[in-house]
């Protein structure tokens, strides 16, 4: 019989490791109306709800019921920080991943890809690392070449990826290559995909260097960070009326944007004397997400 997940803050522990008990833990209530942070109820969850894949919300407040995981290893993907528990997603998600993954493999001196995190189990807020990734359409990608796909639990541990940036972001470095182009032209001209993050010196590159059509940059954004990973963000799917996709990029191929970006890095404009402190953010509770997430929470 397939354990319970406890939400109780008491019962973290157990719920991140399971145990023998055949016996389930007593499901804890929680209702829409629950302000307790939500990364301090979701992050502990280690399965997903036995529901119908579904997403709830936006990518940086929602939730996601009947997530599926992407297994751990591919004949052209391997599954990294598995300690995580963060490889879960839409279908959709697991699908894209597969095929861009198939698509890498075909680049010289590439294996396939190393995939970082997608969502919890549950989706919701995790309590590092991402303010979005929360509704199972999000994925990083490493920039790391994947050579190599018999890395054992431990090397995906301890392997970190390489950075691609230089100059704060302006310029790419040496380990940019062609190969990452490519990779990153397949993912944006896929249709599930809404938009891509990556570091700005990356798309002002794939501007330069892009002789043909451009019209798939609309979709490349640049970002803070995204210099050891990018990060792809699918459409809703169809038919999800629950789940809110962004506003799609403006028109264009975004290239005057990016260098706008790099100017902005190479010559900062200068600090705004009179700006004030911004304030830290409150935590997202469970009572600010939509109300069908308790229900993901307290399903089995």
């Amino acid at each position: 019989m397939r354990k319970w997940v406890s939400l109780a803050l008491a019962a973290t522990l157990a719920a991140c490791i399971g145990g023998g008990d055949s016996n389930p833990a007593p499901k804890v209530s929680v209702s829409s109306s629950d302000h307790r942070p939500a990364k301090e109820l979701f992050g502990p969850v280690a399965v997903p709800s036995s529901q119908t894949p579904e997403s709830f919300g936006s990518y940086s407040k929602g939730c996601l019921a009947g997530a599926v995981a992407l297994p751990e290893n591919g004949p052209t993907w391997q599954a990294m920080r598995l300690s995580r528990n963060r490889n879960w997603g839409q279908p959709v998600l697991v699908d894209f991943l597969e095929d861009l993954s198939r698509k890498a493999a075909a680049q010289p001196g590439w294996n396939g890809l190393y995939i970082g995190d997608m969502s919890q189990p549950r989706g919701g807020p995790m309590s590092s690392g991402h303010a979005s990734h929360q509704i199972g359409l999000d994925a990083d990608i490493w920039m790391l070449p994947a050579t190599r796909l018999d890395l054992s639990r431990a090397e995906r541990e301890s392997l970190s990826s390489i950075s691609m940036r230089r100059a704060a972001g302006a310029y790419v470095n040496d380990s940019w290559t062609r190969q990452h182009h490519e990779i990153l032209k397949a993912a944006a001209s896929d249709p599930r995909v809404a938009r891509i993050f990556v570091f700005p010196g990356a798309k002002v590159q794939m501007c330069k260097d892009e002789k043909g059509d451009k019209s798939w940059l609309r979709k490349i954004r640049p970002w803070w960070g995204h210099h050891y990973h990018f990060h792809v963000r699918l459409n809703c799917p169809r038919g999800d009326k629950t789940c809110v996709d962004q506003a799609p990029p403006p028109p264009g191929d975004g290239c005057a944007d990016a260098q706008e970006w790099v100017n902005n890095i190479l010559n900062p404009p200068p600090p705004d004397p009179n700006a004030k402190p911004a304030k830290p953010k409150p935590p997202v509770t469970l009572a600010s997400l939509p109300a069908q997430c308790s229900a993901v929470l307290s399903s089995r």
